[in-house]
């Protein structure tokens, strides 16, 4: 099996974007392809929702945050008290990583904090499991340019 990376913006996204995002997810499910993914907002949300809606089990879905579900909880919930993203969005990724995790689907990390070296090293590990990556370049977003350039094979780079 081919397993495929998405990655893409947390902060930018709009209706086009998701559009792409769930055609791309429903192209390589067509073909019975895995999706590796990081559990973030975003293309990231939008990749593993349209999977999950699909019906995938674990043989074709992968999705590694950098520390435990209740640290990478807590976390997001921090973000949401402090502005960055509203507590409804933290409480819909939280669920969708529960839905996850009960599936046998999420992979959890070690990280104890959650900063730019556990993000970074967790795009390091979808790397090392994907055999292609399909990145949505919305902006400059560091993150995305780092998987990008991680990435050793079958890069698609699209940008919006």
């Amino acid at each position: 099996m081919k397993w495929t990376a998405i990655a893409g913006s947390w902060r930018q996204t709009n209706l086009d974007i998701e559009s792409k995002v769930r055609e791309e997810v429903r192209s390589l499910l067509v073909l019975s392809n895995g999706l590796v993914s990081d559990g973030a907002l975003g293309v990231d949300f939008f990749a593993t929702d349209e999977a999950l809606q699909a019906g995938v089990d674990a043989s074709q879905l992968k999705i590694i945050i950098p520390s435990t579900l209740e640290i990478y909880s807590a976390h997001y919930l921090n973000r949401a008290s402090e502005g960055v993203i509203t507590r409804e969005q933290a409480e819909t990724l939280i669920l969708q990583l529960e839905t996850v995790r009960s599936m046998g689907c999420l992979v959890e990390g070690t990280a104890q904090i959650i900063d730019k070296e556990a993000y970074f090293n967790r795009i390091t590990q979808i790397i090392d499991i994907a055999d292609e990556l399909i990145a949505f370049q919305v902006n400059d977003s560091e993150g995305t340019q780092d998987t990008i350039n991680k990435a050793r094979k079958n890069v698609f780079q699209l940008k919006y």
